[in-house]
């Protein structure tokens, strides 16, 4: 992982490094004449160009918008050898937002792969507290941008960046914290993203709990594995029922972190962990059905947010339950019109199995609240119907519609963008089953997304503060990069489940 480091004491025009990277902002509106202009905290780099460097990079193709990249040969006017122009995108009178930093910083990151050492001054410069959070974003953007999965490629594919300094207005104290936090998170982003690039021959509920489980003993946290065995002994239909069709048998995984000495509440954490998933017999078409490999991302998120808790040490308890299984059509896999009974005893008819991540969830939600948790937050790649309601990059957030819209907002704020959803009366008819207490689908496909909600919501009791977040897009990046994102698996929702554990602790 690039390694990051305060840049104190010295003039970024001056630093020993490969490369500078500085923030572009667009022409004002009302000065288009005068062409883009520097971004906050490259007042020493341009101050080497005689105050002339914005017009440089205008002749060299700049002009502000976000993601755009412009490399420029110094030939010594700076001590590095390149300056590399990032765009931030238009501003408002305050500046940069965090997610223009964070995704500059990104871009910049990719571009400066295979340098040993980049030096950053993209920042804010108003006041201190305003320069730690542009420390923290311009930390998270570059990791996250730097990112890459190599471990299957012979030649080792393109190395990221080695190191980069941030020059920083903040306070110190107050910037090596920001430092210190941002580094965790996008630590526990890329476990995120490496589980779920991890291919399905080698990801499976048994290696993927194993792998785990390894890290959250790592991280001190207490663990528990429940195999098949265990499974059927414990009454977990769902997970038994999606997994009966592979030879590569289920399992229920569990970590705790305690929140110290005093911990303030505690949160239930459970995320779908199908780690391949064709369709089982309601096979799925075969073209990109390789994405399915990402099906597992909700679980790689809520096993890497337990972890990064506990690196934290937030003072409230975290439990992950994470349901593990491979849905495939065999001899023994289960059928549409197969009644299982799932753990705690709600029987569910099953009409389509392609919609097997909510009877995963739905065992591990029970046994979630059996710690009588304060909240529950449950994670999944769970519905196409999310990517033809919201897209690719926005997340549906349902629930309890006071800490819904609290999870959404947090979501936002942090960057992961996500959206508020509702739960409309009518739907929970529709799913009525002729020979069970719930069928796991509707007749027909419409509000799929919101039936798969209201379907979990039977498993969540009443007036729990509760978010369900479906992530089948946003999960996985399958078109070319942008920002701090790369192709394949994104780490979402890892920050907004930072955030939410974050605000929690602060604010119970």
């Amino acid at each position: 992982m690039t390694e990051l480091h305060l840049l104190s004491g010295t003039n970024a025009a001056m630093a020993t490094a490969d490369a500078v990277v500085v923030g572009v902002l667009p022409a004002r509106d009302d000065d288009t004449e005068n062409g883009p202009r520097l971004a906050p905290g490259a007042a020493a780099v341009d101050a080497a160009f005689d105050g002339g460097l914005a017009a440089l990079l205008a002749l060299a193709g700049a002009t502000g918008r976000a993601d755009e990249v412009v490399r420029v040969p110094t030939r010594g006017t700076i001590t590095a050898p390149l300056l590399v122009a990032v765009g931030v995108g238009p501003t408002g009178d305050e500046g940069p937002t965090a997610e223009q930093l964070r995704r500059a910083s990104g871009a910049a990151a990719r571009a400066l792969a295979g340098t040993d050492h980049a030096v950053t001054t993209l920042s804010w410069s108003a006041t201190d507290a305003l320069a730690a959070e542009a420390v923290t974003a311009t930390a998270e953007g570059t990791l996250l941008g730097a990112y890459a999965f190599t471990e299957y490629k012979n030649a080792g594919g393109r190395p990221a960046v080695r190191r980069v300094d941030l020059a920083s207005d903040a306070a110190a104290d107050d910037a090596e914290a920001a430092l210190r936090r941002a580094t965790a998170v996008a630590t526990a982003v890329a476990t995120a993203r490496d589980l779920v690039n991890t291919p399905p021959n080698d990801l499976f509920p048994e290696s993927f709990a194993a792998r785990a489980a390894a890290l959250g003993e790592a991280a001190g946290l207490e663990v528990e594995i429940l195999d098949d065995a265990a499974l059927a002994a414990g009454g977990y239909g769902g997970i038994l029922g999606v997994g009966a069709g592979s030879s590569r048998k289920p399992r229920l995984l569990r970590l705790r972190w305690s929140g110290g000495p005093a911990p303030r509440a505690s949160v239930a954490l459970v995320g779908k962990g199908v780690t391949f998933d064709t369709g089982g017999i309601s096979i799925k078409p075969a073209p990109h059905m390789d994405h399915m490999t990402s099906d597992m991302a909700g679980a790689a998120a809520v096993v890497a947010t337990t972890v990064l808790a506990a690196r934290l040490e937030l003072p409230i308890t975290v439990t992950a339950t994470v349901p593990m299984a491979e849905n495939m059509p065999s001899s023994t896999a289960y059928r549409p019109g197969d009644v299982l009974r799932m753990y705690g005893g709600k029987t569910v008819e099953v009409l389509n199995t392609d919609a097997e991540g909510r009877l995963i969830l739905a065992d591990a939600i029970v046994r979630a609240l059996e710690d009588e948790p304060d909240y529950l937050i449950d994670t999944a790649t769970l519905t196409g119907a999310q990517l033809v309601a919201l897209g690719t990059r926005t997340a549906a957030v349902m629930g309890s519609e006071v800490f819904r819209d609290r999870v959404a907002v947090l979501g936002r704020g942090v960057g992961e963008d996500a959206w508020a959803m509702p739960f409309p009366d009518h739907l929970r008819a529709e799913l009525d089953s002729r020979v069970a207490d719930i069928a796991n689908v509707t007749g027909h496909r419409n509000g799929g997304m919101l039936a798969a909600g209201i379907f979990l919501r039977e498993f969540v009791h009443d007036g729990l503060p509760w978010a369900h977040i479906d992530i089948a897009g946003p999960a996985f990046h399958t078109s070319g990069p942008y920002g701090y994102t790369t192709k394949g698996g994104t780490g979402v929702p890892v920050r907004t489940l930072a955030a939410v554990l974050a605000d929690i602790a602060d604010n119970g």
